[in-house]
Protein backbone atom coordinates (compact mmCIF):
# COMPACT_ATOMS: atom_id res chain seq x y z
CA UNK A 1 0.00 0.00 0.00
CA UNK A 2 1.42 3.37 -1.00
CA UNK A 3 0.89 6.56 0.93
CA UNK A 4 -1.73 7.63 -1.65
CA UNK A 5 -3.70 4.39 -1.14
CA UNK A 6 -4.30 4.97 2.57
CA UNK A 7 -7.83 5.97 3.54
CA UNK A 8 -8.56 9.60 4.34
CA UNK A 9 -8.03 9.46 8.08
CA UNK A 10 -6.84 11.59 10.97
CA UNK A 11 -3.05 11.74 11.29
CA UNK A 12 -1.44 9.19 13.54
CA UNK A 13 -4.44 6.86 13.60
CA UNK A 14 -5.51 3.71 11.89
CA UNK A 15 -8.95 5.29 11.66
CA UNK A 16 -11.16 4.78 8.67
CA UNK A 17 -12.40 7.27 6.14
CA UNK A 18 -15.70 7.50 8.03
CA UNK A 19 -14.01 9.33 10.91
CA UNK A 20 -13.85 12.45 8.76
CA UNK A 21 -17.10 14.03 7.63
CA UNK A 22 -17.84 16.33 4.70
CA UNK A 23 -20.53 18.93 5.33
CA UNK A 24 -21.61 22.27 3.96
CA UNK A 25 -19.58 25.19 5.23
CA UNK A 26 -21.26 27.56 7.65
CA UNK A 27 -20.44 31.27 7.96
CA UNK A 28 -18.55 30.63 11.20
CA UNK A 29 -16.27 28.20 9.30
CA UNK A 30 -14.78 30.97 7.15
CA UNK A 31 -11.71 31.63 9.38
CA UNK A 32 -10.95 27.89 9.56
CA UNK A 33 -11.40 27.58 5.79
CA UNK A 34 -8.92 30.44 5.29
CA UNK A 35 -6.47 28.77 7.69
CA UNK A 36 -6.63 25.46 5.80
CA UNK A 37 -6.03 27.27 2.50
CA UNK A 38 -3.08 29.19 3.99
CA UNK A 39 -1.49 25.99 5.30
CA UNK A 40 -2.20 23.96 2.16
CA UNK A 41 -0.76 26.50 -0.28
CA UNK A 42 2.11 27.88 1.86
CA UNK A 43 4.76 25.66 0.25
CA UNK A 44 4.00 27.18 -3.16
CA UNK A 45 4.87 30.77 -2.17
CA UNK A 46 8.62 30.34 -2.64
CA UNK A 47 8.22 28.32 -5.85
CA UNK A 48 5.87 30.90 -7.39
CA UNK A 49 7.53 33.98 -5.95
CA UNK A 50 4.17 35.19 -4.66
CA UNK A 51 1.11 34.02 -2.75
CA UNK A 52 -1.09 31.67 -4.78
CA UNK A 53 -4.42 33.28 -5.66
CA UNK A 54 -6.52 31.14 -3.27
CA UNK A 55 -4.55 32.54 -0.34
CA UNK A 56 -5.83 36.03 -1.22
CA UNK A 57 -9.55 35.19 -1.23
CA UNK A 58 -12.04 36.63 1.25
CA UNK A 59 -13.43 33.38 2.68
CA UNK A 60 -16.29 35.12 4.48
CA UNK A 61 -17.49 36.10 1.00
CA UNK A 62 -16.60 32.76 -0.61
CA UNK A 63 -18.61 30.81 2.01
CA UNK A 64 -21.52 33.22 1.64
CA UNK A 65 -21.57 33.25 -2.19
CA UNK A 66 -20.59 29.73 -3.29
CA UNK A 67 -21.11 26.05 -2.59
CA UNK A 68 -18.34 25.38 -0.07
CA UNK A 69 -17.88 21.99 1.56
CA UNK A 70 -15.57 21.32 4.47
CA UNK A 71 -13.93 18.09 5.54
CA UNK A 72 -13.97 17.99 9.33
CA UNK A 73 -12.22 15.91 11.96
CA UNK A 74 -14.60 16.37 14.87
CA UNK A 75 -15.09 20.13 14.80
CA UNK A 76 -11.72 20.88 13.14
CA UNK A 77 -11.87 21.90 9.47
CA UNK A 78 -9.12 19.99 7.65
CA UNK A 79 -10.21 20.22 4.01
CA UNK A 80 -12.05 22.61 1.72
CA UNK A 81 -13.92 22.26 -1.57
CA UNK A 82 -15.35 25.26 -3.45
CA UNK A 83 -17.77 24.56 -6.32
CA UNK A 84 -19.29 27.08 -8.72
CA UNK A 85 -21.89 26.02 -11.32
CA UNK A 86 -21.24 27.64 -14.71
CA UNK A 87 -23.52 26.86 -17.64
CA UNK A 88 -23.31 23.16 -18.52
CA UNK A 89 -20.24 22.69 -16.32
CA UNK A 90 -19.06 22.95 -12.76
CA UNK A 91 -15.98 24.95 -11.80
CA UNK A 92 -13.93 23.23 -9.13
CA UNK A 93 -12.71 26.58 -7.83
CA UNK A 94 -10.59 25.29 -4.96
CA UNK A 95 -9.67 22.07 -3.24
CA UNK A 96 -7.31 22.24 -0.28
CA UNK A 97 -6.32 19.84 2.47
CA UNK A 98 -4.38 20.78 5.58
CA UNK A 99 -0.79 19.43 5.36
CA UNK A 100 -1.35 17.22 8.43
CA UNK A 101 -4.02 15.35 6.44
CA UNK A 102 -2.34 15.27 3.03
CA UNK A 103 -1.21 11.96 1.55
CA UNK A 104 -4.19 10.10 3.01
CA UNK A 105 -6.63 10.35 0.10
CA UNK A 106 -8.55 13.31 1.52
CA UNK A 107 -7.99 15.45 -1.58
CA UNK A 108 -9.09 12.62 -3.87
CA UNK A 109 -12.18 12.17 -1.68
CA UNK A 110 -13.05 15.85 -2.15
CA UNK A 111 -12.38 15.65 -5.90
CA UNK A 112 -14.67 12.62 -6.18
CA UNK A 113 -17.35 14.56 -4.31
CA UNK A 114 -16.96 17.44 -6.76
CA UNK A 115 -17.57 15.08 -9.68
CA UNK A 116 -20.55 13.53 -7.90
CA UNK A 117 -22.04 16.99 -7.30
CA UNK A 118 -21.41 17.97 -10.92
CA UNK A 119 -23.34 14.92 -12.13
CA UNK A 120 -26.10 15.47 -9.59
CA UNK A 121 -26.45 19.04 -10.85
CA UNK A 122 -26.66 17.91 -14.48
CA UNK A 123 -23.22 19.19 -15.51
CA UNK A 124 -21.65 17.48 -18.50
CA UNK A 125 -18.13 18.48 -17.48
CA UNK A 126 -16.11 19.70 -14.55
CA UNK A 127 -13.24 22.12 -14.95
CA UNK A 128 -10.56 23.75 -12.89
CA UNK A 129 -7.48 25.86 -13.19
CA UNK A 130 -4.20 25.64 -11.37
CA UNK A 131 -0.90 27.43 -11.53
CA UNK A 132 1.63 26.07 -14.02
CA UNK A 133 4.18 25.83 -11.19
CA UNK A 134 1.92 23.45 -9.26
CA UNK A 135 3.22 20.56 -11.33
CA UNK A 136 2.27 17.83 -8.86
CA UNK A 137 -1.34 19.03 -8.98
CA UNK A 138 -1.30 18.99 -12.78
CA UNK A 139 -0.02 15.40 -12.69
CA UNK A 140 -2.74 14.37 -10.23
CA UNK A 141 -5.52 15.98 -12.26
CA UNK A 142 -4.20 14.36 -15.44
CA UNK A 143 -4.09 10.98 -13.69
CA UNK A 144 -7.73 11.53 -12.62
CA UNK A 145 -8.81 12.12 -16.22
CA UNK A 146 -8.63 15.89 -16.57
CA UNK A 147 -7.28 17.21 -19.87
CA UNK A 148 -5.38 20.46 -20.27
CA UNK A 149 -7.42 22.82 -22.44
CA UNK A 150 -5.57 26.12 -22.25
CA UNK A 151 -2.76 28.08 -20.63
CA UNK A 152 -3.22 31.76 -19.98
CA UNK A 153 -2.06 34.57 -17.73
CA UNK A 154 -4.91 35.78 -15.53
CA UNK A 155 -4.33 38.56 -12.99
CA UNK A 156 -0.61 37.93 -13.34
CA UNK A 157 -0.88 34.18 -12.62
CA UNK A 158 0.16 31.59 -15.23
CA UNK A 159 -2.85 29.30 -15.19
CA UNK A 160 -3.41 25.86 -16.63
CA UNK A 161 -7.08 25.20 -17.39
CA UNK A 162 -8.17 21.57 -17.22
CA UNK A 163 -11.45 19.86 -17.98
CA UNK A 164 -12.99 16.45 -17.45
CA UNK A 165 -15.97 15.32 -19.50
CA UNK A 166 -18.58 13.55 -17.39
CA UNK A 167 -21.08 12.47 -20.04
CA UNK A 168 -18.91 9.62 -21.38
CA UNK A 169 -18.58 8.16 -17.90
CA UNK A 170 -22.36 8.26 -17.46
CA UNK A 171 -22.90 6.51 -20.79
CA UNK A 172 -20.54 3.68 -19.84
CA UNK A 173 -22.52 2.64 -16.76
CA UNK A 174 -24.73 -0.44 -17.09
CA UNK A 175 -28.34 0.44 -17.89
CA UNK A 176 -27.53 3.96 -19.12
CA UNK A 177 -28.03 4.71 -22.80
Amino acid sequence: MTMDDRPCAPPGTGAADDDLVVRGARPEDAPAVAAVVEAAYAHYVERMGRRPAPMNEDYDEVVREHDVRVLVDGEKVVGVLVLIPQGDGLLLDNVAVHPDYQGRGCGRRLLALAEEEARRGGATFIWLYTNEKMTEDIRLYTWLGYVETERATVHGYRRVMMRKELQDELDERPGVS
